[in-house]
């Protein structure tokens, strides 16, 4: 079973090829482009760097969110366009569990954290024992301060993972040693980790469904929060 994998969540993108569990390749680049102009192309040139074609590919994997609401939505196109044209299944997965799975062999409790502004992160929190992935917290919009609150009641380390982890460590009052930074090469969402999460679904038995896969955005975003308050401030004035 070889999955092509799409990450573009956030500023960063990558595209992995994974054989059966096993990696094959990744390209990952955060060069400030926008997706739309590099991730179609990174997946050519990485199935060409593999002497592979979308022939070869038995489905396709993609990070539906929470993230970037312009990159989720590219990388959802592109894996619903590639899933479409060859007729493949789409598996759509977390993008906080996949960051969860990138930290290979990490023992204990991982907390993967996105930046979502507004003093806001995108979090979750699993543990990671013997290689196997427990989820403890559903994907969520958080503040900074109810995070931490909420990793005090924990009586061991986290490991925070994201582009957010670093921005908590900073404001957090939590001392160091309850707060871990993952490596700085597996701090960011990566291909690899959506493609262990579509290997680890294909392993349950669901099965992927490009038709009704949508992006799980976890709030509104500006462009629906600003026009939601001017209909709101409407409201009231008609109802002076």
């Amino acid at each position: 079973m070889r999955i092509l994998a799409f990450e573009t969540s956030a500023k960063a993108a990558s595209v992995a090829l994974m054989e059966d569990g096993s990696l094959l390749a990744e390209t990952y680049q955060n060069a400030g482009l926008t997706h739309s102009r590099t991730i179609l192309s990174m997946a050519e040139h990485l199935l060409q760097s593999c002497d592979r074609t979308m022939e070869d590919v038995d489905a396709i994997a993609v990070a539906m969110g929470p993230g970037s609401f312009t990159g989720v939505r590219i990388g959802m196109a592109a894996a619903k366009g590639l899933a479409w044209g060859r007729e493949l299944p789409l598996y759509g997965v977390s993008t906080l569990e996949a960051m969860a799975l990138g930290l290979g062999q990490l023992q204990g409790l991982v907390c993967p954290v996105m930046d979502a502004r507004r003093s806001q992160v995108y979090n979750a929190l699993f543990r990671i024992s013997s290689g196997t992935l427990t989820r403890l917290r559903e994907d969520r919009a958080i503040s900074i301060q109810a995070l931490e609150e909420d990793l005090q009641s924990l009586a061991e380390p986290v490991t925070l993972v994201g582009d957010g982890a670093l921005l908590c460590r900073q404001t957090m009052t939590l001392p160091g040693e309850r707060l871990l930074l993952a490596p700085e090469h597996r701090r960011h969402q990566r291909a690899s980790g959506v493609a262990l999460a579509a290997w680890a679904a294909i392993q349950r038995g669901e099965t992927g469904d490009a038709n009704s896969l949508q992006p799980n955005y976890l709030r509104l975003s500006q462009a629906e929060r600003e026009r939601l308050a001017r209909l709101q401030a409407a409201e009231r004035k008609d109802h002076k």
